[in-house]
Parts: C-alpha cells; sequence; structure tokens
C-alpha cells in the first residue's frame, strides 16, 4: 500500500473536487467511532459512519439511515425502518442485525463498571431497555424514555455487526477511509455507492497538529485549506475576501453553581442578587472574544427548545442591592463587604468561589475574576482560588463550595433533568423543587414535539423564577477556511463538517 505523507497529499489532491482540513489530533490511534478520545476527531468520523437520525438545522430529528420511523400510542415503544439499498463501505448489506449488534455494544460499555472510556454514547443506556429485529429492515426498540426527545438519542453510529469492536470498522456515510496514519494524517476519498448520491469534493485529507499553535500556523502558511478549532487565538481571525471564520455551537455549557446548602445561598434573593450583579453580556465581549454564545437557560439559544427573558438576566445593579437589603445584608462598617447579625455574631457575606484552569489560555481565570469584581460592586465577596480540573470536581461532588465555575457536556437530547431534578447526578447547586421535579416527569411523558416544546418553556420559566444557578454561555468553536464548503445554519459539535457531503450538481 502506498502511504502519504502530510507534504505528498498537499501536492497530489485536486483542487477542484478536494479539501485538506487541519485539526489537533495527537491521541487517537482508531478510528471506532463508538469511543472517541478527541472531540474534533469525530467530525471526520461523522463523515464515515452514520446514525440512524440526524438533527438538522431546525434542531429537530431527520432520518439518514432510518427511512421512517414511529411510536406507540404511549411512547414506551418505537419503530425504525431502515433504508433500502444501503451497504457498507466492504460491501456488505446494511440490517437490522447491524443496529442491534451497535446498540448491545453501546450498552455493553456503557455498563462496564471496570471501563475508563464508557464510550461517546454511555447516555443511551437511559434510553434504552430492549432491541429487537422484527425483520430485515425493521427495528423496535422498548424505552422508558416515553416522549419526544427519545428521537434525539437515535444520533449513535451504526456499525457492521461483525465489526462494532474493530478498531476500523466499515461505514456507510459518503466517505470512506483510504489511509489513516495517527498524529499525522486520515485520507477519505467518496463512497461510490452512498445513499445519498455523488458528494461535490471527492477527496478529504485532514493533517493532524499536536497543538493549537502549530494548527493555526499551518493554516497561516497555507498547509491547510481548512482547519477546525476551539483555541481562543480563532477569534483574531475575521471573514474577508481570502477566508471565512465560521463559528460553530459545541456541547460544553458554562455555568455559574450555587450551593444551595450554604446559608447565604439557601436564600433565593441572595441568588437572584448575584444574577442581577453580574454583566453577563461584557464579560462575553472581554474574555470570550466571540467564541461562546450567551445562554440564559441550560438550553441552547437560538434554537425551538429555548425559551429566554428579555429582563431577568441582565445586569441590574439596582435590583442587586435591593434584594441583598431586603435579604438583611447591610454593610454596616462600610469595609464594602456586607454583613448580617447571625446567631448573635457578625457575619460577612463572604463566599468560597472555585474555578479551574484551562490548558493553553486562561479564558475561565479571566471569567472568574471579572465575576467576583462585579459582585464586590454590591458588597458581595467572593473569595477566588484557580484549581485543578480534578479539585474542583472534588469540591463539587463533596458540597464543599459556596460559588463554583462548572462545565457540562450536554447531550443531544433537550433534556437538563440531570442538572435540575432533586438529588440527580449533575445537580450540584443541591437545588431541591419538587415543582421542578414534577415538570420534568412531565416532559419524559410528552410525546409529540408541542408537549414537549410547552414542559421545555415551563421548566425554563421556573428555572429563572428559582434561579437554582447561573448559565453563563455555551462554547463555540470556530473554523477557519478559504473555501465555502457548506449550507448548514447550524453548525455544531460533533458534525462540524456537515454539509460537506452536498451533492453535485
Amino acid at each position: 500500500m502506498i502511504c502519504l505523507t502530510a507534504s505528498s497529499v498537499s501536492a497530489e489532491r485536486n483542487d477542484n473536487e478536494s479539501i485538506i482540513i487541519g485539526i489537533v489530533s495527537a491521541t487517537t490511534t482508531r478510528l471506532n467511532p463508538l469511543m472517541p478520545v478527541e472531540r474534533e476527531f469525530m467530525s471526520l468520523t461523522a463523515l464515515v459512519y452514520e446514525p440512524l437520525l440526524t438533527i438538522d438545522d431546525d434542531y429537530l430529528p431527520k432520518g439518514v439511515l432510518a427511512e421512517s420511523w414511529s411510536s406507540s400510542g404511549k411512547g414506551d415503544s418505537w419503530t425504525f425502518v431502515l433504508r433500502d439499498g444501503v451497504t457498507f463501505h466492504d460491501g456488505t448489506p446494511l440490517t437490522s442485525a447491524d443496529v442491534v449488534a451497535s446498540v448491545e455494544e453501546i450498552l455493553r460499555l456503557a455498563n462496564d463498571e471496570a471501563a475508563t472510556n464508557k464510550g461517546a454514547y454511555s447516555s443511551l443506556k437511559y434510553f434504552i431497555n430492549r432491541i429487537t429485529a422484527v425483520d430485515p429492515r425493521t427495528v423496535t426498540i422498548t424505552t422508558n424514555r416515553k416522549n419526544f426527545g427519545f428521537l434525539y438519542a437515535m444520533n449513535f453510529p451504526i456499525l457492521p455487526a461483525s465489526q462494532v469492536q474493530a478498531d476500523a470498522p466499515a461505514g456507510s456515510g459518503p466517505y470512506r477511509v483510504e489511509q489513516f496514519m495517527p498524529a499525522d494524517y486520515i485520507w477519505l476519498s467518496v463512497n461510490s455507492s452512498w445513499w445519498g448520491g455523488k458528494p461535490a469534493i471527492t477527496e478529504i485529507s485532514a493533517l493532524f497538529h499536536a497543538t493549537n499553535r502549530e494548527l493555526i500556523t499551518s493554516f497561516e502558511y497555507n498547509r491547510v485549506d481548512a482547519i477546525i478549532t476551539r483555541s481562543m487565538t480563532a477569534a483574531q481571525y475575521r471573514s474577508g475576501v481570502s477566508s471565512l471564520n465560521l463559528s460553530y455551537r459545541t456541547k460544553q455549557l458554562e455555568t455559574l453553581m450555587m450551593n444551595h446548602r450554604s446559608y447565604e445561598l439557601a436564600d433565593i434573593r441572595v441568588r437572584k442578587a448575584i444574577r442581577a450583579a453580574l454583566n453577563l453580556d461584557g464579560i462575553m465581549q472581554n474574555a470570550y472574544m466571540g467564541m461562546a454564545m450567551r445562554t440564559d437557560t441550560p438550553l441552547p439559544s437560538g434554537t425551538w427548545t429555548y425559551f429566554g427573558s428579555d429582563t431577568a438576566y441582565r445586569q441590574n445593579l439596582d435590583l442587586a442591592n435591593q434584594l441583598l437589603d431586603e435579604a438583611g445584608w447591610v454593610d454596616s462598617n462600610e469595609d464594602g463587604i456586607r454583613d448580617m447579625v447571625k446567631d448573635g455574631k457578625t457575619v460577612k457575606l463572604s463566599l468560597r468561589f472555585y474555578a479551574y484552569e484551562e490548558q493553553d489560555n486562561s479564558v475561565r481565570a479571566n471569567v472568574a475574576a471579572q465575576i467576583a469584581s462585579q459582585l464586590l460592586a454590591v458588597g458581595i465577596e467572593a473569595r477566588l482560588d484557580m484549581m485543578s480540573f480534578k479539585e474542583v470536581r472534588e469540591k463539587l461532588e463533596a458540597g464543599s463550595f459556596d460559588l463554583c465555575m462548572a462545565t457540562f457536556n450536554m447531550d443531544m437530547t433537550p433534556d437538563p433533568g440531570f442538572l435540575l431534578i432533586s438529588g440527580n447526578t449533575g445537580n450540584y447547586s443541591r437545588y431541591n423543587s419538587k415543582a421542578m421535579d414534577n415538570l420534568f416527569n412531565e416532559l419524559r411523558a410528552a410525546v409529540t414535539k408541542e408537549a414537549y416544546q410547552n414542559k421545555l418553556y415551563e421548566i425554563q420559566a421556573l428555572f429563572t423564577e428559582d434561579c437554582p444557578f447561573i448559565c453563563l454561555n455555551y462554547r463555540s468553536g470556530a473554523i477557519l477556511t478559504r473555501r465555502m464548503f457548506t449550507k448548514t445554519r447550524d453548525i455544531r459539535e460533533p458534525e462540524v463538517l456537515k454539509g460537506i457531503e452536498a451533492r453535485a450538481e
């Protein structure tokens, strides 16, 4: 087999039908999409492997390998009919047995207590009770998530039944892997048998870089046509005559957790005062430089799932001071920090504030410092301590904090219950609300999109009213490119290159 080097990939390509992408990849050694180790690498495997359903530009389920789907009246079972005539890259036909085997491998990984990497689709264990092959083109899935959100979990890759644990299983997507050299490059060629037709771009090469600095340099020196990066350095590149800067949404939701078991924050007036004291739009501009997307709730803004407030999340220092006064916090000695008499002793409104440092940049430290400064302006002392990720996680799990900047990788399914349901895994704020719990029970029984949307709106309205924690933003990434290769409106992880497979006219 002929092996290409990075330089020969560049030299041999046809500029009209090929493109060279640059990403950071130093640790990926297997192509199996069920167990990725690098997020940017998933944008490449998404072109090789296909799911039953994808999520379209309107953030709604759309068929890929599934030609049609339907639910029982109660939503406790769903039936999927596969496209006819789909084959994998090795020539074997797609059947329901492949779907069953892929699901069973995902569930095996998710339930393996000894595994450190439980796979990218481990949340599927909450959605699938049983999967059955009805006939070669039909599968039925039973679930206890009897709701419209179930469809969003059907975005896992389908692999040949005999290759679910292979290092490089065959895919069914628009591109097939010709060559792969870990930490060096991958070469994808068009799948001439793809059910979707012939893509306009017939070859995709991706050159791997060890660091974002090297990646940016490759783009500057024209070694690649486009790069995918979450580095803040990309913010300095604006769209112009010779290049474009396309933004994509990551799954990373940045929050300011507030511990309700801290007596200061058990008072909703103090939590709302903190929210009113923060200039979140200013922090976005000053720290993130456009590499983030504001959201006032755990749902991404700009989608049908989102219900925000025009006023509740805007800085209002008068309101912040009023709420703190009403809660009994005053600055009795005029030292700039509010206090009150509690159990016969004067205590200050002084909060433990933790945040973890981020590799390659100081963005999170900058944001945390701005939050502390803005809180001090209304008399709240936030004693900021920058720690490692491991240390902050331990603080969150132990409940040994007052304020904490915490980032969550949100699932594709629009259901933030893990952050808000009483006692749930990500409910580090220790928020406890029977009303919120009931809303999530009702959400998870809403089978139609309209009913599901209504419950999401009610959940977000109560989130605004109760202020359990503060959502800061969804982090963004950037595609710097010299070619417009996609018409996709909503570019998001993991399908960052979605649209590159558009059919040739």
